[in-house]
């Protein structure tokens, strides 16, 4: 084995940790892999002389690369914060890859990802690392350009905005996937009361269609407001007769895939609690959706 085989081997010991960094500081699996790249081109070039702990020094090279990519994100978004939704982990419903298993470890959901984006760069790399990763502080400080008490306090602010952002899903996959599909049978035909038994009465539901279409950009709350848009828009994509529903999971939890004569159109996650529906999310975005399904109906491509 020569030296540049012995190092790629020891970058991949690390991998999958450094892309459950990464994704939960981007909010994007695509850009994770970017910013795991990133690190791997670095150690190419610079070896290991000198590194006690390739991992925490992968680690925080991953940590800088993502800071900076969430530094000029901020610069040039143009999407309104209320309805962007990062990129969610899809799979086929029952095979999980082990990538995706290991991105989704701690059980990250959409809705955490979404107040996570509510986060200034350096709120959200201190949380991540330090409250998910458990790097400590002082590190952290020489990350952010801060002292190790301002670091604290960036913590601080950021788990104020994360609480109860993200409330626990039903662990039966079986019962989160009898709503979901009853769900869409009520919205099929219409039942507009049958759907309000099925959310919950502060339901939340976002739908994000990116820039490409802006006008399906919505967010809407309460059950009789959600149910009355799925009696209506949502119904409408369902009764086209090449309208299809494709089960899926959408970061380890019940969602489906809307095609349309065999094209996805949508991607839908839904959060269960306590037997109701508490969360819909709903990316539009018709390039998103492509990119997103293209990982799980290669067929369909």
């Amino acid at each position: 084995m020569d030296d540049s085989e012995w190092l790629a081997g020891r970058f991949e010991e690390h991998r999958s940790h450094l892309r459950a960094v990464a994704y939960r500081m981007l909010g994007s699996a695509t850009e994770a892999d970017d910013a795991v790249q990133d690190a791997w081109l670095r150690l190419n070039r610079a070896g290991t002389d000198g590194v006690e702990n390739l991992g925490g020094w992968l680690t925080t090279i991953v940590a800088r690369v993502c800071l900076n990519m969430l530094r000029s994100r901020n610069n040039r978004r143009e999407e309104p914060l209320d309805t962007h939704l990062p990129d969610p982990v899809v799979s086929p419903e029952g095979e999980s890859q082990p990538e995706d298993a290991a991105l989704l470890s701690d059980s990250v959901g959409l809705g955490l990802l979404v107040v996570l984006d509510s986060l200034t760069p350096d709120e959200r790399l201190v949380f991540v690392l330090h409250d998910m990763f458990e790097l400590p502080f002082d590190t952290l400080a020489g990350i952010v350009g801060r002292t190790p008490n301002a670091t604290k306090q960036l913590a601080s602010r950021a788990r104020q905005r994360i609480r109860g952002a993200e409330p626990p899903t039903s662990p039966d996959p079986v019962r989160q996937r009898q709503l979901v599909d009853a769900f869409f049978a009520a919205a099929r035909e219409g039942e507009f009361d049958a759907l309000v038994c099925l959310l919950h009465p502060e339901v939340l539901s976002r739908t994000d269609g990116g820039t490409e279409r802006a006008d399906a950009s919505m967010l809407i709350r309460g059950a009789a407001a959600v149910a009355k848009q799925a009696t209506t828009g949502l119904r409408q994509w369902l009764g086209n007769r090449g309208a299809a529903l494709r089960p899926v999971l959408v970061n380890g939890s019940a969602g489906v895939i809307v095609t349309l004569d065999g094209h996805p159109v949508i991607v839908m996650g839904f959060t269960v609690e306590a037997g109701r529906i508490t969360r819909i999310d709903t990316i539009a975005d018709p390039a998103r959706v492509r990119r997103i399904a293209a990982t799980v109906l290669p067929a369909d491509r």
